[in-house]
């Protein structure tokens, strides 16, 4: 048995104890890792998994297998670190961390929940540039306020994306008025100013982003404040107006997607000329519906196809957008909002792209359910095909009358029988989309699971049905897929005399890790 077969085996719930302590005994690093998310874990696998490999303690801390008792932030500072980021270590652990010499420990701190008031005054006057900017994404409104003024402009960056930053400093960080220049940024600290990275040839000898930039103003930094503060929810309406024609695509996106625009912004930004800006406008929930009817006949099918996701959309909008536009049977956010009125006259129009998306919703009434599965268009039968209620006669008929362009939606089908599910497996050259649908269906039987190895998507998802046999399992075992391996390993049907002779195999190996972490069996790289 391979290794992606030992780590699926490391999460099967139904490995016996017994199995699963010598598993333990033997694994190496990675698969420590894998043991340590088996729900069937006893506290002490966990501490002897600890013991067999040390570096599974933060995956178990994770997990929620280790608490503060079972640490020592001295010896392991990796796991008390995790345990406070989980909110689980003790103030005094927070204390001990602000003062480590170790940066990285610093840092990770920073990015910790609920730390004490004295953790935080302590990580915002550090040294280490990247320690306060830590600090800056997540801290409170207090820290962020005091943050706002750091020299650093890499510090501010963080502060402005913080949502608990003062709306009025916001604004500061985002119109560069009323707050002190700051004195540094990473460009400036690396490289002799003026500078700019040039974005289209990357050197190899820079750390710096490909585009930053500084000519003593921070302007790559600059803009990464101001497009976080575009960003922020907090950030007052009024400061951010006059960014509407800023000569920056990436900052007008970004105001594009912001839920306070007056109709004058959202009209202008409906008309930008660079499709990205007007992509960020079709998502926005916040659209009124005239930008909502201006961007239905956008020329550009992405943004028309983004805008049908839309909730605020209007049906008409919406219906000339399904005309020129793919969107697939996908349920959208104002059909599934749609008055049963809407619903009727949709379900009746001439156009079969809207009576395609009506199809979608799964609460349909009979009447009309049964209606659009006579539809005499395919793609609408295929929308519908998957509606709960729907008989097995009918599902028969849209077989029997759109052949392979239903079969997916029809395989989809909830109440589909074992027998109509075995029967499409049997259809020659069965579509790989139908086959994946059985795959995943509660009502596949082990013959019908078999027939949709064939497609790789498929055998994933079968590889872990409750119906597949005990001897398909094992082949599967065997498969080139690693995800196949795995999902079969980790299988709770897997005989356990299986289970006991891959333990016993790797316990014949002598797993163990070799230098930098690779995996070594018998002393030789596998």
């Amino acid at each position: 048995m391979n290794r992606e077969a030992l780590y699926g085996l490391a999460a099967n719930p139904a490995l016996p104890a017994e199995l699963l302590d010598r598993l333990i005994a033997v694994a190496d690093e990675d698969l420590a890792c894998g043991i340590a998310g088996n729900a069937a874990l006893t506290p002490a696998q966990a501490t002897a998994l600890v013991e067999r490999q040390p570096g599974s303690a933060v995956a178990l801390v994770y997990a929620g297998r280790l608490g503060a008792a079972d640490i020592d932030p001295t010896t392991r500072p990796d796991v008390a670190l995790a345990l406070l980021d989980q909110g689980a270590g003790p103030p005094e652990w927070a204390r001990l961390f602000a003062a480590d010499p170790d940066a990285e420990h610093r840092e990770r701190l920073a990015a910790c929940p609920d730390l004490p008031s004295d953790v935080r005054a302590s990580l915002a006057a550090d040294p280490e540039v990247r320690v306060a900017a830590e600090l800056g994404w997540w801290t409170t409104t207090e820290t962020a306020t005091r943050l706002a003024e750091h020299p650093h402009a890499d510090v501010r960056r963080a502060v402005a994306a913080n949502d608990a930053t003062p709306p009025a400093l916001l604004a500061a960080l985002l119109t560069g008025n009323g707050l002190p220049p700051a004195r540094r940024c990473a460009a400036c600290d690396r490289e002799p100013v003026p500078f700019v990275h040039d974005p289209h040839f990357p050197r190899l000898d820079c750390e710096l982003p490909s585009g930053a930039a500084c000519s003593g103003a921070h302007e790559s930094t600059v803009h990464e404040i101001q497009h976080n503060a575009l960003g922020n929810r907090a950030t007052p309406t009024e400061a951010v107006a006059g960014f509407v024609d800023h000569p920056s695509m990436l900052l007008r996106a970004e105001l594009a997607a912001r839920g306070d625009l007056s109709p004058e912004q959202t009209a202008r930004l409906a008309e930008d000329p660079i499709p990205l800006v007007r992509l960020a406008l079709a998502e926005n929930f916040h659209l009124d519906e005239a930008a909502c009817r201006m961007l239905a006949d956008d020329g550009s099918h992405d943004v028309r196809r983004v805008l049908a996701a839309n909730p605020g959309l209007p049906l008409d909008a919406l219906t000339r957008v399904a005309g020129t536009t793919r969107l697939g049977p996908t349920l959208l956010p104002r059909i599934a909002t749609a008055s049963p009125t809407e619903i009727a006259a949709a379900a009746a129009s001439a156009d079969a792209a809207l009576r395609m998306l009506v199809a979608a919703r799964r609460d349909l009434p009979d009447t009309i359910r049964d209606t659009l599965a006579g539809d005499p268009d395919a793609k609408v039968v295929a929308s519908i095909a998957p509606h709960p209620g729907l008989s097995e006669a009918r599902l028969r008929a849209m077989l029997a009358r759109h052949g392979a362009r239903v079969a997916a939606g029809v395989a989809a089908n909830p109440d589909a029988s074992s027998a109509l599910l075995e029967e499409l497996t049997r259809q020659p050259a069965p579509p790989r989309k139908a086959l994946r649908a059985i795959a995943r269906h509660r009502n596949a039987t082990a013959p019908a699971l078999h027939a949709c190895l064939v497609d790789d998507r498929a055998r994933r998802l079968a590889a872990g049905h409750p119906a597949l046999s005990p001897a398909t399992l094992i082949a599967l075992l065997a498969d080139e897929d690693a995800q196949v391996v795995q999902a079969a390993a980790a299988h709770p049907m897997l005989p356990v005399a299986v289970m006991a002779e891959a333990v016993s195999r790797a316990e014949g190996r002598g797993w163990a890790v070799g230098a930098g972490g690779a995996p070594h069996v018998g002393g030789a790289a596998r």
